[in-house]
């Protein structure tokens, strides 16, 4: 797409690359090769504007001493013409290198912003066992950015630096004697500025470190915040982030304060050099060995020598928050997934394979509407999401194999396509409704709506303003739990797997919505592998058959729920009990739901 003659181009980036994770030098280096064809036009761009810039203290030099000795002539209108030029290749490659300038900070800014999100979407929950939550936040929010400011500057850095050794080579050319104090001033100059780069690096690591935990602590205390108010703790956590928060400010300062003396001293040196060299060269120029417009073009050179310098102690400020930001990048680029990819992949076995948890004795038949039901939710809820391979560490001593292959040899994205388990607790992500429910993208609104009924959500649509093309705030918040629910329900049943595990799918709807839930999921998921992970009779009366597992959660019985129910012998009398508890937990919920209603009506009249 083009506007203009800018090329617009499409983020996120389709491919985040594979990066090398041995060294920041190595992981900026790779960057800089997969923009090198933006980065190359910046580089061009910024030689080209300070040569042109580089020009001008010679050009003005030239115009004076020929206007001195020729008056208004023909030579001195060629002069101001050729500065004119100079100026206007200073405006056109000047706007040239901002945009491309600007290009690289987006191109290097967001191309490690996604590696980071692409990272920890992928290593779940792996990745809070080895960082804070607010070093993750940290490397996207601060880190990234940093980043992106080093390759910004390339352009402009390298034409100051090739800018500076025409310039030298120009004034040892004129004179030898100003053109050494350039040459070796300019260079002093950067060196003294340089000691102070050291002890910087130090500060702004420290201060670094000070802001993750600051982040980190937020976030703790925020997704905690409604323990916190149930146990009176908002006062102390208050007080450690308050006090968090001022070292955070105490850091900064110390890194301001010698920031400050850094900037400072950017000013004050080149300007002393330039002072130094107007003083030579008016005594030169005095005694004759170089004429005024020399002269003014070597002031000009000392002056203009000083942007050089800036823009290398600037990029080396840049450089040095980069490496640090970039090792911090690397920290969660290196945390180990929870499902990491197989090397060497196994092929996938044939649609309708069967899905077996060897450590239960689970195994899920090709077509068949499954239940899964025990003493302990916990125990059943876990060999359910084995199923689906969320934790390869956790779930090394209890191999889940489809069609007889391990699920951790299988290709991951082929698998996470054909197998999907929704998980007792939903997860809703702020956006479009349609877009939140359509997790693969390519869902009609037919059939949105179709999976909303199914999960008996259609309140969900009058909830949220526009319906399903309104927008969710973050988490879902403004849904109640139920409709929560129901909403990753249709947003699960939407993705259309092979084989779909839906564990405690109706936990937090009343009796009467678990019903018709209950017939409709069966209707629609009849003829494909399906297991319901639940204790509910309502749900359990519509599937094909109910597995139950005993206390080593391990299968003890099978059969309907009918057959189940009728058993008199040892299996059959633990399976009265759990959905028998069910159904007294479900009669009370009924009860209090009535007696509210019935205060609520009282309250009213």
């Amino acid at each position: 797409m083009f506007v203009g003659w800018t090329t617009v181009r499409p983020l996120p980036l389709p491919d985040v690359g594979n990066p090398p994770l041995t060294s920041p030098a190595r992981l900026l280096a790779w960057q800089g090769w997969r923009q090198r064809d933006v980065l190359a036009k910046s580089l061009v761009a910024g030689v080209v504007a300070m040569l042109a810039s580089a020009a001008a203290p010679l050009l003005i030099g030239r115009a004076i001493d020929e206007g001195l000795s020729q008056g208004f002539g023909p030579e001195l209108f060629l002069w101001c013409g050729a500065m004119l030029g100079a100026a206007a290749v200073i405006v056109v490659a000047g706007i040239f290198n901002h945009i491309w300038d600007v290009e690289n900070w987006v191109r290097a800014s967001l191309s490690f912003s996604q590696l980071v999100g692409y990272k920890a979407s992928r290593a779940g929950h792996a990745i809070t066992r080895k960082l804070p939550t607010g070093e993750v936040v940290s490397a996207v929010a601060n880190d990234a950015l940093r980043v992106g400011d080093m390759f910004s500057m390339a352009g402009r850095f390298t034409g100051g630096v090739i800018a500076y050794v025409v310039v030298v080579a120009i004034m040892l050319s004129q004179h030898v004697q100003l053109g050494l104090v350039l040459a070796l001033g300019i260079p002093a100059v950067a060196a003294v500025l340089g000691l102070l780069v050291k002890p910087l690096q130090s500060r702004q690591t420290t201060q670094r470190e000070a802001t993750g935990r600051l982040t980190s602590l937020g976030a703790d205390t925020v997704s905690g915040l409604r323990i916190l108010r149930g146990i009176g703790g908002e006062d102390e956590f208050a007080a450690r982030y308050a006090r968090q928060s001022q070292e955070v400010r105490h850091q900064g300062v110390r890194v301001a304060v010698l920031q400050s003396v850094l900037d400072g001293l950017q000013v004050l040196l080149p300007g002393l050099l330039a002072a130094l060299v107007l003083w030579l060269g008016a005594r030169a120029a005095v005694r004759g060995e170089i004429t005024s417009g020399q002269l003014v073009t070597f002031y000009g050179y000392a002056a203009f020598l000083a942007w050089p310098v800036q823009m290398a102690t600037q990029m080396l400020q840049m450089v040095i928050r980069a490496v640090i930001s970039s090792r911090k990048i690397l920290d969660v680029l290196r945390v180990t997934e929870a499902t990491p990819s197989a090397e060497a992949p196994a092929d996938a076995p044939p649609a309708g394979a069967e899905l077996a948890d060897e450590a239960s004795g689970l195994v899920l038949r090709p077509g068949r509407v499954l239940g899964l039901v025990s003493a302990d939710p916990d125990a059943s809820a876990r060999v359910a999401t084995r199923l689906g391979r969320l934790d390869d560490e956790a779930e090394a001593g209890t191999p889940v194999r489809l069609g007889g292959v391990l699920l951790a040899d299988l290709d991951k994205e082929t698998l996470r396509h054909r197998v999907v388990v929704s998980e007792a607790t939903p997860h809703l992500f702020s956006g479009v409704l349609g877009e939140a429910l359509d997790a693969r993208g390519r869902a009609t609104e037919a059939d949105l709506l179709a999976a909303m009924v199914t999960a008996d959500a259609h309140d969900v649509l009058d909830s949220v303003p526009g319906g399903l093309a309104g927008e969710l705030p973050e988490k879902g918040r403004s849904l109640s739990g139920g409709q929560r629910q129901r909403v990753a329900l249709a947003r699960a049943l939407l993705t259309e797997p092979e084989i779909l595990v839906l564990v405690e799918p109706t936990s937090a709807v009343d009796a009467h919505t678990e019903a018709r839930i209950a017939e409709r999921v069966a209707e629609v998921r009849r003829g494909r592998t399906t297991l319901v992970v639940t204790a509910s009779p309502l749900v359990l009366d519509h599937l094909d058959e109910v597995v139950l597992l005993d206390d080593d959660a391990t299968v003890a019985a099978s059969g309907t729920h009918a057959e189940l129910l009728a058993r008199r012998d040892a299996h059959g009398a633990a399976y009265r009990a759990v959905v028998g508890r069910s159904m007294a937990e479900d009669d009370t919920d009924s009860t209090e739901t009535d007696r509210t209603d019935t205060d609520l009506e009282g309250a009213a009249r």
